[in-house]
């Protein structure tokens, strides 16, 4: 597997690393893979001097150091969400100034406490409005696994980051795929929990409506089960917890759809790492049930309308409240912003509702079968310029996001978990991602039937983890 953070952190509990070496090594690879444009800010102080603090911590309170589960692991947040002190976020765009930094947000308090070391901020598009990371100011994020292609999108630099072994997993948000896409396109694990199950204070993931979650892209399906025990929980947001549900000893009712519709058609290579997924499964003694896109065609369609006007409002709402001099955005941004400005409080009604039915039709799937597996991308990585910024055309720009991963949407308006691992490659060596979804609180099945597919071992990470051995 070429090693994980959970390794890493072995490594430095057990002191055959100390963390300030992790560090150092994180740092030189950053500065190899810097043509990757995985890293838009990074402060090499601010990191190094975490890092000696968990080394002076493994001597002082080593009972204090061994309860931090990823102690000393270095890592990199997104330059959107959060925030995290001391790293200023700029949202991939000129709008905002990188000085200063806010205060933790929860959640980047609760990355602290698990021990990791955080030394920058990946390449994100300019408020996230893309699956691709190719901010106007720059840099342009490439995939590792092949720089022409690219990492996806929003969190693309922080797949890139990880997907090259500069940290073994990185912070990153979802909420319109942005965690699962740029997973699937760099071969990695992508969870998008439930609706409340991390915490989103104190402004509750960016005032999205709820349809945003913050957590992470890592290499392998303990980490992410790791980090979202150790994370999650006790949210004090605006939804209650979920409750937790305990990982399924039995036979399941796996949900098979291998149709995205006519519209929005996945390559056959991709549809049969699904199938093959589901056989595997099925061989476990799990029964498979067929399901028609017919099922899911007006609830893809809605969510991807509701995630349109969610983020189009938002981002108006933001341009008025900071003040921002809008001029300077890019072209896209610039249309979103007039497009949120135009809608009318009816249409954004009709359009919350509509989110309410889509999960109230989810639910309904639920009776029937216990988790669904599905496509994830229904292409390879498109090539660099593939969602380009510099023209107003936003419904284009939504149907091209639409076309690559159709189905990306449906879990944040939903707002269920669905997981995205690699399962498999195509012949230009790219990964083959599936994904699946679970009802609200089921994370742990999500994460069980996602290690037994990992577990086939038809992945293998390019690149190994800085601080670990090849």
């Amino acid at each position: 597997m070429q090693g994980d953070a959970t390794d890493l952190a072995a490594a430095i509990r057990h002191g055959g690393l100390r963390a300030a070496e992790a560090m150092q090594t994180s740092l030189k690879r950053a500065a190899r893979h810097e043509s990757l444009g995985a890293i838009v800010y990074l402060d090499a102080a601010i990191g190094l001097a975490a890092a000696h603090v968990c080394d002076q911590e493994r001597q002082s309170s080593p009972g204090d150091f061994a309860a931090r589960p990823f102690a000393g692991v270095p890592t990199l947040a997104k330059d959107l969400g959060g925030p995290f002190a001391g790293l200023p976020v700029t949202a991939g765009s000129r709008l905002f100034e990188r000085k200063g930094g806010e205060a933790d947000s929860d959640l980047a308090s609760r990355f602290r406490d698990a021990g990791f070391c955080l030394f920058g901020l990946t390449t994100s598009p300019e408020f996230g409005l893309s699956l691709a990371s190719e901010p106007a100011i720059g840099p342009v994020c490439r995939n590792p696994l092949d720089p022409a292609r690219t990492a996806g999108g929003s969190s693309g630099g922080a797949a890139a980051a990880v997907a090259a072994g500069i940290v073994a997993l990185a912070h990153a948000t979802d909420a319109g795929g942005s965690i699962r896409v740029p997973a699937a396109c760099c071969g990695l694990v992508g969870l998008k929990p439930t609706r409340g199950a991390m915490p989103g204070g104190p402004s509750f993931g960016n005032h999205l409506a709820g349809i945003a979650s913050e957590l992470a892209v890592c290499r392998s399906v303990r980490d992410t089960a790791l980090i979202f025990s150790r994370l999650g929980g006790n949210s004090r947001g605006p939804v209650p917890d979920p409750s937790p549900v305990d990982i399924d000893k039995g036979r399941l009712r796996i949900g098979l759809l291998t149709d995205t519709g006519p519209a929005y058609p996945t390559e056959g290579s991709r549809l049969e790492a699904v199938e093959d997924a589901a056989r595997l499964l099925e061989r476990d003694g799990h029964a498979i049930v067929p399901l028609a896109w017919a099922e899911f065609e007006w609830s893809v369609a809605a969510s991807s309308h509701a995630f349109a006007d969610i983020v189009c409002v938002n981002l108006a709402a933001l341009i008025k409240a900071a003040a921002l001099d809008e001029s300077r955005a890019e072209p896209l941004t610039q249309a979103f912003a007039a497009r949120g400005r135009g809608l009318s409080a009816t249409v954004l009604w009709n359009t919350l509702n509509d989110a309410v039915l889509v999960s109230a039709a989810l639910w309904a799937l639920f009776d029937r079968v216990d988790c669904v597996l599905m496509p994830m991308l229904a292409s390879a990585p498109l090539a660099i310029g593939s969602f380009p910024s510099d023209h107003a055309d936003t419904d284009l720009h939504l149907e091209r996001m639409t076309a690559f991963a159709p189905l990306a949407c449906l879990a944040n308006i939903s707002g269920f978990p669905a997981l995205t691992l690699p399962f498999g490659q195509d012949e230009h060596a790219m990964p083959l991602p599936v994904q699946i979804m679970a009802p609200m609180g089921h994370e742990p099945r999500l994460l069980s039937l996602a290690a037994r597919l990992e577990a086939e071992g038809r992945w293998q990470h390019r690149f190994p983890v800085a601080g670990l051995p090849s």
